[in-house]
């Protein structure tokens, strides 16, 4: 931990004007090119814009919530000022923005590129970094311990992976990706059938729509390696590996099947 004599009041007053003045700055630019949808320069585009902005200011903002916990230690004289405390609080709020605006660059650049595993992880890691951000100023305003304030971030964690249990992200993202793609809505990128066959069985009924919204194209290779994972499917049945969404799963493949066969 570092010392007070390292970071006193006055250094951390001038430092947190300093760094509000300079998150203002890029707010601002967030907001002309972000939320005010203002035309980026020449040979930029949004999703490069996006993917160039994202990380590092994720990263800025770890930064700073590790600033604000050095230097606004529980009893100390920086955490009683009346002047250093509504200053942490624009800073952490500015930093909040930033999250958010890293938040839309995200959704700019997967309305480009569509879906992945990899960004939704992105999407959850932001948010929690926005909450465990919103948390160090409950810290602060209700003059709790960090000890709270790790075990506030811990509940939080186990909150979202007990949920993200919960949600079938095979589906989820397959089915964003035809919906989204440029076959469905006129906009967007082409249906990637190979990344929707790696996602498995749960991704079946997204590739039924995307092979309906394909009709020029060969789908002689393609409906093989659909029936792959149907077969695929019917052995996740077993009882050692049964589940609710395989079977409800299995439910509408074997629906589909009948249907097909009674036409």
């Amino acid at each position: 931990m570092v010392s007070a004599e390292f970071l006193p009041p006055s250094t951390i007053l001038r430092s947190l004007i300093l760094f509000n003045l300079l998150f203002a700055a890029q707010s601002i630019l967030d907001g002309i090119y972000l939320w005010g949808h203002v035309a980026l320069p020449d040979n930029l585009t949004y999703a490069a814009y996006a993917h160039r902005g994202a990380y590092p200011l994720i990263a800025t903002a770890l930064l700073a919530a590790a600033f604000v916990l050095v230097a606004m230690r529980p009893g100390g004289a920086a955490e009683k000022s009346k002047v250093i405390r509504p200053l942490v609080y624009l800073w952490v709020g500015q930093n909040v923005l930033l999250v958010a605006s890293s938040i839309l660059r995200l959704d700019l650049y997967v309305d480009i590129y569509m879906l992945t595993y990899w960004r939704i992880a992105a999407f959850i890691w932001m948010g929690l970094v926005a909450l465990g951000l919103v948390l160090i100023v409950a810290r602060i305003a209700l003059n709790r311990s960090n000890q709270w304030l790790v075990g506030a971030n811990l509940i939080a964690l186990t909150i979202v992976l007990y949920g993200c249990s919960l949600v079938n992200f095979d589906a989820f993202i397959a089915d964003y990706n035809v919906v989204h793609s440029r076959e469905a809505s006129g906009k967007g990128v082409q249906i990637d059938i190979n990344y929707l066959l790696t996602l498995g069985p749960q991704a079946l009924p997204a590739i039924d729509k995307a092979i309906l919204l394909r009709p020029g194209a060969p789908e002689s290779c393609l409906v093989s390696r659909r029936d792959r994972l149907v077969e695929q499917q019917r052995q996740d049945l077993a009882w050692r590996s049964w589940g609710f969404r395989s079977w409800r799963l299995q439910r509408r493949l074997d629906a589909q099947a009948k249907d097909q066969r009674a036409g």
